[in-house]
């Protein structure tokens, strides 16, 4: 065989092993708000974005380096499927001065999360800062009433994922600062259907948002959750 000719071949079967290991990583999703946003890395596009600052007084996380997502995927062997994150997303219906967040909660975009090996639905953060609605604890036969309150939409949320892909790995990340309430119920409705949940605890934050110290504790405090029980 000519040296041209073995160095195409070479290099395609470099190419493929390249591709099978790729695909050999286990997937990960995300569902989430301004926390996991970062431009041109949110699908689908037309969803707002938090990250980054266009002042770096405001927060210091101004790469996508610097995500707790991607630090997390690059240090533990996983890959991206999708980034469906929102900013400014409740997970129920009801947003800030209670407006109609209908078209951005997590409740609605369960539909367009695709499927991976390992789900995050990191959220709850605009739903405490927004002092949505509570509601009472319910895990079936919900209106579209019901979702404008956080405990009966956290349970759908939680119920959809499990149905729509069974078998998945789910994780409930919570983040710290939240009200006693909505940490407690999302705990209790992660109980309720065996979901395993990660309280984050003691998150370097600017503007109200993990800075590039707060995005290394994310992602650590995750993998420590994740990978190392």
């Amino acid at each position: 065989m000519k040296t041209k000719q073995l160095i195409i071949l070479v290099g395609a079967m470099l190419c493929c092993a390249a591709s099978l290991m790729a695909q050999a990583k286990p997937s990960v999703a995300i569902l989430g708000d301004s926390y996991s946003t970062f431009k041109g890395y949110v699908q689908p596009d037309t969803n707002a974005v938090w990250y980054p600052q266009s002042d770096v007084k405001n927060n210091d996380v101004q790469d996508i380096t610097q995500l707790w997502w991607y630090q997390f995927i690059c240090d533990n062997g996983f890959r991206l499927s999708q980034n469906n994150s929102f900013s400014g997303a409740t997970i129920c219906h009801t947003g800030y001065d209670e407006a109609d967040y209908s078209d951005r909660s997590y409740v609605t975009r369960l539909n367009n999360l695709l499927p991976a090996d390992l789900i995050f639905v990191f959220g709850g953060t605009n739903d405490s800062w927004a002092k949505s609605p509570i509601g009472n604890y319910q895990y079936g036969g919900w209106s579209n009433r019901d979702l404008y309150q956080f405990r009966p939409a956290m349970a759908y949320l939680l119920d959809g994922i499990q149905k729509h892909y069974p078998g998945t790995t789910v994780y409930v990340i919570i983040n710290d600062g939240l009200t006693d309430e909505i940490t407690t119920s999302m705990k209790t409705v992660c109980d309720h259907y065996q979901v395993k949940y990660i309280q984050l605890e003691c998150i370097d934050k600017q503007w109200g948002h993990p800075s590039q110290k707060g995005m290394k504790q994310i992602a650590a405090q995750v993998a420590k959750a994740v990978c190392r029980q």
